[in-house]
């Protein structure tokens, strides 16, 4: 049985905005017990990716939550890592993009791991330690096929060498990531194998990596895991599985709700929203909720039977979504509702869930950017 749903602590600009988020700890907390079993007994521990706070769920609340129970933390960026840290995370905080040349300073005064794709940075890595008195633990990205960041292939021999010029960075782990483990398994297979010959490799040319981690949530799902190696986990915690088959064993953690700020009932012919794409075929009860594209809730759900949960029933949204409001057909409903009433946005309420993979297909998206458009 799921927790009582935690209210979030009042953010910057939640005084301004009329929807909120509610997280449900027990849900993540068994999320992250189904990666736990699947990462096996040889596997010691799950790196949590909690960037783009926390996939809208709240970084901090999630952090909170998994506070001694993963091996450490995953963040896009330096200012996630120390918005991060101020919550009181003791955990490692790992970096897993780029850092901006302006950034890396801020990177070595914070004791972060920061991701090491080319020789220029980890120069521009090492004089900063080197000139902050300190020895900076990294991890090394090899590009395997995703082409986002990481050394090629052909620069891994001068690389090699780099590491034993570079005396104030500790090569902490060596990392790559799965572009297609839920799409494509041939090349995922034969991805995975050369990744672990190379890592093997390096090692036999006197590299001393502590840590290993390829797999992402995707990857958990389909592929087994050596001895050795973590994990980095964030959809799955969530309560969404990248590979469906799996979907049952997740709860989802998050409930996105707003209010109704006005009931009418409009005549028939009558048009609503902009453009008038949603004309109305007989007399409606319509509620007006208090959300919007600017909170987060995609346009593209526009006309695209998206509907919303009322009083524990399906209500479906009318017309176009507006900047800050929407409008739900409430005919149906066995008690009018009134301005005040809960609306459920994304989650469960009563018997019905929304979920952000129903939203995702309604809007020709995925879930990630479900959860991440949300501003409240």
């Amino acid at each position: 049985m799921h927790s009582q749903f935690e209210t979030p602590p009042l953010r910057a600009d939640s005084k301004r905005r009329r929807n909120w988020t509610e997280l449900d700890v027990a849900a993540v907390l068994h999320n992250l017990e189904v990666a736990q079993r699947r990462c096996g007994v040889h596997t010691p521990s799950v790196m949590a990716v909690v960037k783009a706070d926390g996939y809208g769920h709240g970084a901090g609340r999630m952090a909170a939550a998994l506070a001694g129970k993963v091996h450490s933390f995953g963040v896009a960026c330096v200012g996630e890592a120390e918005a991060l840290r101020a919550t009181g995370v003791r955990e490692t905080i790992y970096l897993l993009s780029p850092t901006l040349p302006g950034e890396r300073k801020r990177v070595v005064e914070g004791g972060f791991r920061p991701a090491i794709s080319t020789a220029a940075e980890a120069q521009a890595f090492d004089e900063i330690a080197r000139t902050n008195g300190s020895r900076l633990p990294v991890q090394w990205v090899l590009d395997t096929g995703m082409g986002r960041m990481g050394t090629l292939p052909a620069d891994l021999e001068s690389m090699t060498r780099g590491w034993g010029q570079w005396t104030h960075l500790e090569l902490e782990s060596i990392a790559s990531h799965f572009p297609s483990a839920d799409e494509d398994l041939e090349f995922t297979t034969a991805q995975a194998a050369e990744f672990r010959q190379t890592v093997a490799l390096l090692r036999q040319q006197g590299l001393a990596p502590r840590l290993v981690h390829l797999a992402n949530s995707a990857g958990l799902q389909g592929w087994p895991l050596p001895q050795g190696e973590i994990v980095r986990v964030g959809l799955v915690l969530y309560g969404v599985a990248p590979v469906s088959e799996f979907q049952s064993e997740l709860q989802p953690a998050l409930t996105w709700k707003t209010q109704i700020s006005l009931v009418r009932e409009v005549p028939a012919d009558w048009g609503i929203s902009y453009g008038r794409t949603h004309v109305t075929k007989r007399p409606t009860l319509v509620a007006t909720l208090a959300a919007g594209y600017a909170d987060g809730y995609l346009r593209h759900l526009s006309n695209k039977e998206a509907e919303v949960l009322i009083h524990g029933q399906r209500c479906p949204v009318l017309g176009r979504i507006t900047m800050d409001q929407m409008m739900a057909d409430v005919s149906h409903l066995s008690t009018a509702p009134t301005p005040g009433t809960e609306v459920v946005l994304l989650g469960r309420q009563g018997k019905e869930t929304i979920t952000a993979v129903e939203l995702a297909r309604k809007a020709s998206t995925i879930p990630w950017e479900i959860f991440t458009s949300i501003r409240c």
